[in-house]
């Protein structure tokens, strides 16, 4: 029994030395070592199995021999000690030499089975009366007349005893016969319990090879994922395995520090493009207003009108900017800046924002009453609502509606923009808040949207762990929901407050 878990624990030792003194330079050497070792446990099992079955079938053998011969043995002595008693009463009849000279010869004869028996038997008390009584049964030629008939006597108590001593010989074969039973159920006990101690070492060894053979492509996993999220966790780049991943591990920190550079660029890109762009723009602007003024001497009516919508341009150029400006920050990863707001008068402020253009567009506004306080960042909801309420000015319809709503609940705000306006295709809602993605809807106006706007208010959702979906509303085509969850302030917690519907008397342009 502690044969098998010796052998086992000797095993793990060698395997730890071994893996601690010699890792696989490659997979393939890895998955190799991984099947001899693992084979190795079974191999021993079979091992041990045959030694144990080989055994078994030796003992099995020789006591099958030795029972034949015994059995035999005691056959012959009962064959003998009739033939002695058949010559001696024939003897008594005739006394003829002849059958005096057979009663001796088979009265050597069983002498010579009976001492080869009595080693089987030594302690049997047939063996011991069978000898006493051959001795009186070799008195056969100095016996005369009533002596004779009286030695004669003697055969049946013989014949009692012979056949004593030949079942005494059948029980000490049973009893062999048990304990070799006995021995196999050992031994197959023996073997059930090496069979279970070198499975369950294989399958340890089978989860150490997978884990080792696992746990660097895991390593790459969680590498690539903080490649690809920007994210990486410390130690990310200590791959540890065969040559194979470790090498590829280089190749993803090469591909990482590429990257890098590549983000490092594009930011750079973005905030010069930015800058160089606001300061041209600023003088068209300035000198557009300045022309408005008067500076320059009356303007006629279309002249004017060109004005205007040089203004309008210049001013939607400059949304696209801060976009791209706003798009930048939230890429670095700008922190979270809480505090409690009525979030109606948020609201009403970006809309106020757009009244021009609201107007221009003729659409009908509804906002929801407030007070309604919330715990939010200022700065990352105005530039939700900003790009919610320009996306529905850009792509909503002339003269529809724009309806803004709210409402809370115990742990979460709820507040939806929806408007009138052609429906986003079911083929752009997969990408819809990817960056730089537009869609098959074309925006209204002179000037194109740059497709950041929506990824902005989306990331801005998730700098307050929030969310931005488009969802189906009943009576309006286009409907965006933002999600932010109740978040406690730096001193103090707010209370919760009742739901607030969206009502029509509020922010109607």
């Amino acid at each position: 029994m502690a044969v098998p878990y010796r052998l086992l624990n000797r095993t793990l030792v060698m395997t730890t030395q071994v893996s601690r003194r010699w890792r696989p330079r490659s997979l393939l050497q890895l998955v190799l070592l991984a099947f001899f070792i693992v084979m190795l446990p079974l191999g021993v099992l079979m091992f041990q199995a045959s030694q144990a079955l080989t055994e078994l079938s030796r003992l099995a053998d020789v006591s099958a021999r030795q029972a034949v011969e015994e059995t035999r043995r005691a056959r012959t002595l009962s064959a003998l000690a009739l033939e002695m008693e058949r010559s001696a009463r024939q003897y008594a009849v005739l006394e003829q030499e002849s059958l005096r000279e057979i009663f001796a010869e088979r009265h050597d004869e069983f002498s010579e089975l009976l001492a080869a028996q009595s080693e089987l038997l030594p302690d049997e008390p047939s063996v011991e009366a069978l000898g006493r009584q051959l001795v009186l049964l070799g008195q056969l030629p100095a016996l005369e007349g009533e002596n004779l008939q009286a030695w004669l006597a003697l055969f049946g108590p013989f014949a009692q005893q012979t056949e004593a001593m030949r079942q005494a010989t059948n029980q000490k074969i049973d009893a062999r016969i048990e304990r070799i039973r006995a021995r196999a159920e050992t031994v197959q006990t023996r073997l059930w319990v090496q069979t279970g101690a070198m499975v369950s070492a294989s399958l340890v060894l089978m989860l150490l090879f997978s884990w080792l053979i696992i746990r660097p492509v895991r390593q790459l996993e969680r590498r690539i994922l903080g490649i690809g999220s920007g994210v990486e966790g410390p130690g990310a780049r200590d791959i540890q395995g065969p040559a194979e991943l470790v090498r590829l591990g280089e190749r993803l920190d090469w591909l990482s520090l590429r990257l890098g550079e590549l983000e490092a660029q594009k930011q750079q890109f973005l905030r010069h493009m930015s800058h160089e762009l606001k300061t041209p723009l600023a003088s068209v602007r300035e000198g557009s207003a300045l022309l408005a003024d008067g500076v320059a001497g009356e303007l006629s009516p279309r002249q004017r009108e060109i004005l205007e919508l040089i203004d309008t341009s210049g001013g939607e150029l400059q949304r696209l900017i801060e976009q791209l400006l706003d798009y930048n920050l939230l890429q670095h990863h700008r922190p979270v800046d809480l505090e409690c707001l009525d979030l109606a008068t948020l609201v009403k402020s970006t809309l106020s924002k757009h009244r021009l253009a609201l107007e221009n567009k003729g659409m009908r506004v509804t906002a929801f009453d407030g007070p309604l306080d919330w715990v939010v960042d200022r700065t990352a909801t105005r530039r939700i609502l900003d790009n919610l309420v320009s996306n529905a000015i850009a792509y909503g319809d002339d003269g529809g509606e724009l309806e803004i709503r709210a409402r809370t609940a115990r742990d979460h705000l709820i507040l939806e923009v929806a408007n009138e306006g052609p429906p986003i295709a079911a083929e752009d809602r997969d990408n819809l808040f990817e960056p730089f993605y537009q869609g098959r809807a074309r925006r209204k106006g002179p000037l194109k949207g740059s497709g950041i706007g929506l990824s902005v208010a989306a990331d801005c959702a998730r700098l307050q762990q929030g969310s931005l979906q488009l969802v189906e509303d009943a009576r309006l085509p286009v409907c965006f929901r933002l999600v932010l969850p109740r978040q406690a302030q730096p001193q103090d917690i707010i209370a919760d407050h009742s739901p607030l519907v969206a009502t029509g008397n509020d922010a109607r342009n």
